[in-house]
């Protein structure tokens, strides 16, 4: 079973936030997600989520997977959060599925791993998008690092973690289940 970490901090994107969460949930993997700081995160409009456990009390070696809601406010704050840039620059740097949606690519960007690799992002994150070629496409995968561009790409975004470690036909399981337009199985991310 896959264990996956996604850290949450004020002004995440609740649906990036919690279709993954979901999404993976389901497959079934072991899913945490994890608050800078104790408490409730108060997400991008005012959805409060309550986070499995903080930062400090995890050791995020021990994840197969990082997965990186957006939010321009979060995202911010991961970025400015030593702990979490570490953590995502030594995950990926052990071969390990990283992954991140919306503005979330530019902690993957900040953690260097973005050099040389083909990429995309939110469209309003575009001009700070500086170390990728920029790819305008609902995800991409290049090697180990998986990104997308927003919120309503979330559900191929997550599909797509799911097709690279369990295959197509448990992501074409997984969006039957949730009656997901079968379209959207055609925008899944493919390692190229």
């Amino acid at each position: 079973m896959q264990r996956v970490l996604v850290p949450l901090a004020d002004g995440v994107e609740e649906m990036e936030a919690t279709i993954v969460v979901d999404m993976l949930r389901r497959v079934p993997w072991h899913v945490l997600t994890a608050g800078l700081k104790p408490g409730v995160v108060t997400a991008a409009r005012g959805t409060r989520l309550m986070p499995d456990n903080v930062w400090d009390k995890i050791d995020p070696g021990l994840f197969d997977m990082i997965v990186i809601p957006g939010g321009a406010r979060g995202v911010e704050a991961l970025r400015r959060d030593p702990r979490v840039v570490d953590a995502v620059r030594a995950h990926a740097g052990r071969g390990k599925l990283t992954a991140a949606v919306c503005a979330g690519p530019l902690v993957l960007q900040d953690a260097g791993l973005l050099v040389g690799r083909r990429a995309t992002c939110h469209p309003g994150q575009v001009a700070d998008f500086t170390q990728a070629q920029r790819l305008d496409e609902p995800v991409v995968v290049d090697g180990n690092v998986v990104t997308s561009q927003g919120a309503g790409t979330t559900f191929a975004f997550a599909l797509t973690l799911v097709a690279l470690v369990e295959g197509e036909d448990k992501a074409r399981e997984l969006a039957q289940a949730i009656v997901l337009a079968p379209e959207e199985l055609g925008r899944l991310g493919r390692k190229k």
